[in-house]
């Protein structure tokens, strides 16, 4: 049976990283598309730390992960707030109506 090793678990973080990267750089119209990209890279990192861990038999890479997830669950929940409410005001979300803020 095929044993996962730590080389296939950091193709599969490497994959999700550029798979984010690749979703910033295409969607620079809608800022929803960008905090979902920006998720995936954090997602991948999260991969590294835990696969790293397993593999050297520390709770480090682990704990580290648990805070990087509630930052970013906090990080998504108060920029979705920001955009619901700027949706509000404005009637749009994309990236060029809001770089008009700039002041």
């Amino acid at each position: 049976m095929l044993e996962l090793t730590l080389h296939h678990y950091l193709v599969v973080s490497g994959l999700l990283f550029l798979l984010g990267i690749l979703g910033i750089v295409v969607s620079r119209k809608n800022l929803i598309n960008i905090l979902m990209s920006i998720e995936l890279l954090l997602l991948s990192v999260n991969l590294n730390f835990v696969a790293f861990s397993a593999h050297l038999n520390d709770l480090v890479g682990q704990v580290f992960t648990m805070f990087i997830l509630t930052v970013a669950a906090a990080e998504a929940a108060i920029g979705l707030a920001i955009l619901v409410i700027y949706y509000r005001r404005r009637g749009s979300i994309d990236v060029e109506d809001i770089s008009m803020m700039k002041g």
